[in-house]
Formats: C-alpha cells, sequence, structure tokens
C-alpha cells in the first residue's frame, strides 16, 4: 500500500521538472493526482503518462496567478475526484537581474507567479481540506529564500515570502488538521536550470559550491514531497525543509556565483 493511498493530490507546475516528478511519485504512491499547468498540453502529457503506467491522474490547465483559475482547479478536482487531501504549490517563474536591472512589470510577474498562487492555492483548497477532516500544503520555496541570491533579487524576495507565509498559515490551519510546510530545493536540474548552466564556467562554479559535486535530481525533490504529503511527516507543520546536496549558502563575497551566461547579466 502506497503512502499516499486513497489521496487526492493537485499539483501544480506539473508540466515539467520538480512538478512533474511529484505527479508521478504521487501516482506510485497511490493518489489520485490533478496535474495542472498553464500549459495545459503539458500537463495533459504528465497525467497520461501516470494513467499509462496504471495511475489515477486527470489534468487541468490554470494560471494559478488569476483566482477564478485557482477556484475552478479547485472546484474541478472535487467535482471529477471527491474532494482534496494534498495541495503541492510548486508552480514558479525566475527573471533574473539586479535592482537596477529588473523591471517593474518582471518584478511583478514572479512576485504573483511565486508568492500570490501559494496564498491563492491555500485560500480555495483549504475549505475543502476541511470537508475532508484536514490536509497537507506544500510549497516550494528555495535555498534562495533563506540567504538570498545576487543577481535574482526578485526570485530570493519571493521565496522568502512562501517561507514566512507558510510559517503563516501553518499556524492558522493547524486546528483544523490541515498541515502547511515548505520545500527548499537546492539547484535542481530542471529545464530553467539546465538552459541557466549551457555556459561550462557556469555549470562547474554551480557543481562546487554543492558538497555532494552535484546538482539535484526532480525526483529527489519528489521524494521530499512525498513524505511531507503523507502521514509519515504527521507531527510535521510550519517547517521549511532543505534539500540542497550541502549547498554552501555563501561564498566568501556573500553570494553565490552568478548561473546566467554572460549574454544574460
Amino acid at each position: 500500500m502506497g503512502l499516499l493511498e486513497n489521496k487526492v493530490a493537485i499539483v501544480t507546475g506539473a508540466g515539467s521538472g520538480i512538478g512533474a516528478a511529484s505527479a508521478h511519485r504521487f501516482a506510485v504512491e497511490g493518489a489520485a493526482v490533478v496535474a495542472v499547468d498553464i500549459r495545459e498540453g503539458k500537463a495533459a502529457e504528465v497525467a497520461e503518462a501516470i494513467v499509462a503506467a496504471g495511475g489515477h491522474a486527470i489534468s487541468l490547465g490554470a494560471n494559478v496567478a488569476e483566482p477564478d483559475d485557482v477556484a475552478a482547479m479547485v472546484d474541478e478536482t472535487v467535482k471529477r475526484l471527491g474532494g482534496v487531501d494534498v495541495l503541492f504549490s510548486n508552480a514558479g517563474t525566475i527573471r533574473l537581474g539586479t535592482a537596477t536591472e529588473l523591471s517593474v512589470e518582471d518584478w511583478d510577474l514572479v512576485m504573483a507567479v511565486n508568492v500570490r498562487s501559494v496564498f491563492l492555492g491555500a485560500k480555495f483548497a483549504v475549505p475543502a481540506m476541511r470537508e475532508r477532516g484536514g490536509g497537507s500544503i506544500i510549497n516550494t520555496a528555495s535555498v534562495s529564500g533563506l540567504h538570498g541570491d545576487g543577481g535574482a533579487i526578485v526570485y530570493a524576495a519571493s521565496k522568502a515570502a512562501v517561507i514566512n507565509l507558510t510559517r503563516a498559515m501553518s499556524t492558522d490551519h493547524a486546528a483544523e488538521g490541515i498541515r502547511v510546510n515548505a520545500i527548499c530545493p537546492g539547484t535542481i536540474e530542471t529545464p530553467p536550470v539546465k538552459r541557466m548552466m549551457q555556459e561550462e564556467a557556469a555549470l562547474q562554479v554551480n557543481l562546487a559550491a554543492h558538497s555532494m559535486g552535484r546538482l539535484g535530481q526532480p525526483e529527489e525533490i519528489a521524494a521530499a514531497a512525498v513524505w511531507l504529503a503523507s502521514d509519515e511527516s504527521s507531527f510535521v507543520t510550519g517547517e521549511h525543509l532543505v534539500v540542497d546536496g550541502g549547498l554552501h549558502s555563501r561564498s566568501p563575497l556573500g553570494r553565490l556565483a552568478d548561473p546566467r551566461p554572460k549574454n544574460m547579466r
């Protein structure tokens, strides 16, 4: 019997990377999975692969920064699968730049996708979880939210907000049997990271920054998400679980090496 048997789990940003790996792992552990992505076709591909492997999954297209989309996401999940037990608010984006380089539009976009979406997910999922007697909300933060990364100020700020939002929501909903936790990945080999690491020098610097000498895999974050989603973590709430391969949080200059190719700086 899987760790998530008879649970219904929504995974946002499920079209690729950590979200796709988590959707697959949740299904292996017995959950009925709702794969959600703004790229509806990508979400559908993930759901179809889960079903082909013998799991239970559906897909939905949604912009998780928009209230109507998130409300519809939860309503459709309840309608088709009977309820919500797990919400993995994983969708995110990144825009690089210092305070002088970053546009106001990019600041607003990252804050909407990375932070507003977490608020909206909880806003609409918590009432559904109450109906089930409790649940687990997991938010994707980042080690950048713990120490800040130069050259990525809005990403670092948004992930710090996710960590504190997680803490606050965990206090609000603990008495309802709803646990709220965050995962802080290090550098994971997702499609955006692979693009940023195309320059060999940037890749080598970032490999060296991890004590384990490698970047993480999406499946390793999925394993942490399964634990937080399951009853195995029943006494854990308001925490941020660091999964970073021993990433050195700060270089002697107080910041990690800029991962951007030179032509992106």
